[in-house]
């Protein structure tokens, strides 16, 4: 397996799941409160699910620009420094949802240049607290980007179950169901 194939197939199902959580919120009656669900908290301690969304979305594109060598774009700069700021502005659904888009699309276009990274590279992976990790790629996506990346989305879905929107885990695991046997759906009775 390749890590295009491990992270390609994760990021861009879950942050199209991201998004359609953000559309069922719209269509349940958040959007008209939209500014301040962006604000909502699982915990006093913990960034809004703004942050969350554009956290999770750095995730995904700082492992795409890590793994190809490259220097990260400012505009992952940005989009943490909007994650970390998420008080200081009136985010929407909108702007998370073009967060969420921007990401698929990085991530799908870097794609093909993961296909021939080695599993073995080595990954030196600095926090801005000064901590280093020393990582091979394959050890990188694994332990750091697929985790990171998960725990966002997941505090996003938490936050959202929280203020009243509908979901379930069908909403979660909807990126299954391509894999579901047909007939095996149980039948209501």
């Amino acid at each position: 397996m390749t890590l295009k194939d491990l992270l390609v197939p994760t990021f861009v199902p879950m942050l199209g799941a991201l998004s359609t959580w953000l559309s069922k919120a719209e269509q349940h009656g958040t959007g008209d409160r939209s500014a301040e669900l962006m604000q909502a908290r699982l915990a006093p301690d913990m960034f809004p699910l703004f942050t969350q969304i554009c956290f999770a979305c750095v995730q995904a594109q700082e492992a795409m620009a890590r793994l190809r060598g490259q220097e990260f774009p400012d505009a992952i700069a940005e989009l943490r420094g909007e994650g970390v700021d998420a008080g200081a502005k009136v985010w929407t659904i909108a702007d998370a949802q073009a967060r969420i888009a921007g990401s698929i699309a990085i991530v799908e276009a870097a794609a093909d240049d993961l296909a021939d990274v080695a599993a073995d590279m080595p990954i030196a992976h600095a926090l801005p607290i000064g901590m280093i990790f020393d990582f091979t790629a394959a050890q990188y996506a694994r332990d750091w980007a697929i985790p990171q990346f998960y725990f966002h989305v997941m505090t996003a879905y938490a936050i959202l179950r929280g203020q009243g929107v509908p979901l379930g885990k069908i909403d979660y695991v909807g990126h299954l169901m391509p894999y579901l046997r047909p007939g095996t759906i149980p039948q209501r009775s």
